[in-house]
């Protein structure tokens, strides 16, 4: 698991983020074992205690549940339940930002679309 930590949030939540994402990607399929504390831990280079935490917010959310002496396996419907989750997110958190960030730099709809389309996501030559 590849994790680029950064400075803006508390590493459990980068952690739990990071799992939920696999979660999302399919790369941990409802019924997977989730890695253990102690090889999260030592693969990540982090306390254990920061692992746990970032476990145990999974579990609260009824994403993951613990089966004592096996370990944590992630539910049956997880993928959907975050999925509308995110979606949600997404729509009331984050792209209201980057709308008006689109209407400052007035940028087009159509532009927008050309550059998924083309899979750059860049400036279209336009370089500083």
């Amino acid at each position: 698991m590849e994790i680029n930590w950064n400075n803006k949030e508390p590493i459990y939540l980068q952690l739990r983020d990071r799992l939920v994402e696999l979660i999302m990607d399919g790369a941990l399929l409802e019924g997977d074992a989730l890695p253990s504390v102690r090889q999260v831990a030592g693969e990540q280079r982090i306390n254990p205690i920061t692992v746990s935490k970032a476990l145990q917010m999974l579990v609260d959310e009824e994403l993951v549940e613990k089966k004592r002496g096996l370990g944590m396996y992630v539910v049956t419907g997880a993928k959907d339940k975050l999925s509308k989750q995110e979606r949600a997110k997404f729509l009331e958190q984050e792209w209201p930002q980057i709308a008006q960030r689109i209407q400052r730099l007035g940028l087009a709809a159509d532009e927008l679309l050309r550059s998924i389309k083309d899979g750059s996501g860049q400036n279209h030559g336009n370089s500083k």
